[in-house]
């Protein structure tokens, strides 16, 4: 008997109450196995994946791409051999609406609006998208769409260069022209630009871009928001000679990778360092709370993580319990978790201190926010070889900047200045004979 299966947003968080859809991985049409993804969310807290709670075939989609729904909210049917699951509510065949992805007829409020996506694909063949008929949600037009009309032969005569807003056709950047810097830390890729969805009619002349807000950038912007205007932020920083070190990791670095199969980054021996310090100096690992501070047991270093259109910050718990290795591969695995979108909302909670590399895109001094509710935030700046005098001689040595904001509540000058001289000492101990393990 088949039976058709609602799936619907689950509660992923507790203070959640919505998600949006950010793309399907299914169609209609498709086999959909138990456990299996079958569309991306948005949230204010996380990424993640909606898996299936049934196996069967995907028959419906009820909530298009872009579209933000209550937790609760079904958002396609599934067609299934048997009982529903638990946590799906069964719907009757023939009361579904018509099929998702059905050509709109009448208003196309989102015709004008595209993905890079559907850029991209219609710059590489030279078509005008205001000759695609949308079938998205308002009019939209969607990959798929593109996919169509080019198989159809259609548009093999168009034009290149009228794909939409001048944004569209930026020409590509050179990993070599980015990748100009001598000396310090090296950019590893091209650095990523942010998502632009361009409004207004294909092909009509130059003008201003809309970018949607996401769920994401939203509360990247509230918590921001809070930090300044709740915390008195006061600034410092200190100059630190990692000759040594640059030495060190350029000793260990291939090596490592043959054996971890991960790039050893300077930032794996800041980390041991920061936490180090902060052991020595636990009042830097705590939180306002009115009427008290609470200085936190664990130190849980929350990391900063850029990608295109967001910086998230994953949390390393109990850093001081890993050594310099442990935390490298700590590095790549959030790292590339948070670039694939599939951190948890665990490896976003419990942080007490966070750190920033913003060296690693050519940044020689910043002044950071500080990630509410914490105490402090630390950078760690471009390595550079320059000039310095030791014991009244002039020699070339590899220099970074340490850039610490607090919580002037919390904490005053004379600690972070000792707890940023300890970071120093600790970064100017490794040497040649530092050990990973």
């Amino acid at each position: 008997m088949k039976t058709m299966t609602e799936i619907v947003v689950p509660q992923l968080a507790e203070s959640l109450v919505s998600a949006t859809i950010d793309k399907w991985l299914k169609k209609p049409g498709d086999r959909v196995d138990l456990y299996e993804p079958i569309c991306e969310l948005l949230t204010d807290k996380v990424n993640a994946e909606l898996p299936s709670t049934v196996s069967g075939k995907l028959v419906q989609i009820l909530v298009e791409s872009g579209e933000t729904v209550p937790v609760g909210t079904a958002v396609c049917v599934i067609e299934t051999e048997g009982a529903a699951s638990a946590d799906s509510q069964p719907v009757q065949a023939d009361s579904a609406p018509a099929p998702a992805g059905s050509p709109e007829t009448e208003d196309a409020p989102m015709r004008g609006r595209f993905s890079p996506a559907v850029q991209q694909l219609a710059a590489e063949h030279n078509i005008r998208l205001a000759d695609i008929a949308g079938t998205g949600l308002g009019g939209r037009i969607t990959r798929k769409d593109v996919l169509a009309y080019i198989a159809s032969g259609a548009g093999k005569s168009g034009q290149p260069g009228s794909v939409g807003s001048s944004a569209a056709a930026a020409p590509a950047v050179d990993a070599a022209v980015v990748q100009v810097r001598s000396s310090g830390l090296h950019l590893t890729e091209t650095p990523r630009l942010p998502k632009i969805e361009v409004e207004g009619a294909a092909g009509l002349g130059r003008g201003d871009s809309f970018i949607d807000v996401t769920p994401i950038r939203n509360t990247i912007a509230r918590n921001m928001r809070q930090s300044v205007s709740e915390i008195p932020h006061a600034w410092t920083m200190i100059e630190v000679d990692v000759t040594n070190l640059v030495l060190l990791r350029n000793k260990l670095k291939d090596e490592f990778m043959k054996r971890e199969g991960i790039n050893l980054t300077y930032l794996a021996f800041l980390l041991k360092a920061v936490v180090n310090a902060i052991k020595d100096f636990p009042i830097m690992n705590s939180m306002w709370a009115v009427d008290k501070i609470i200085v936190k047991r664990d130190i849980n270093i929350s990391l900063a993580v850029g990608t295109e259109d967001s910086v998230l910050t994953p949390v390393i718990k109990n850093a001081d319990h890993k050594n310099v290795a442990g935390l490298a591969k700590e590095i790549d695995e959030l790292a590339r978790k948070t670039r694939e979108g599939k951190l948890t909302l665990s490896d976003m909670q419990g942080g007490t201190f966070t750190v920033n590399n913003t060296g690693s895109f050519g940044s020689i001094l910043s002044y950071p926010i500080i990630n509410y509710p914490q105490a402090a935030i630390l950078t760690f700046e471009s390595i550079v070889k320059r000039p310095v005098v030791i014991n009244d001689m002039l020699a070339v040595r590899s220099m970074a900047n340490l850039c610490l904001s607090l919580d002037h509540r919390i904490l005053d000058g004379v600690i972070c200045g000792r707890f940023l001289q300890r970071v120093k000492d600790n970064l100017e101990s490794f040497n040649i004979e530092s050990k990973l393990y």
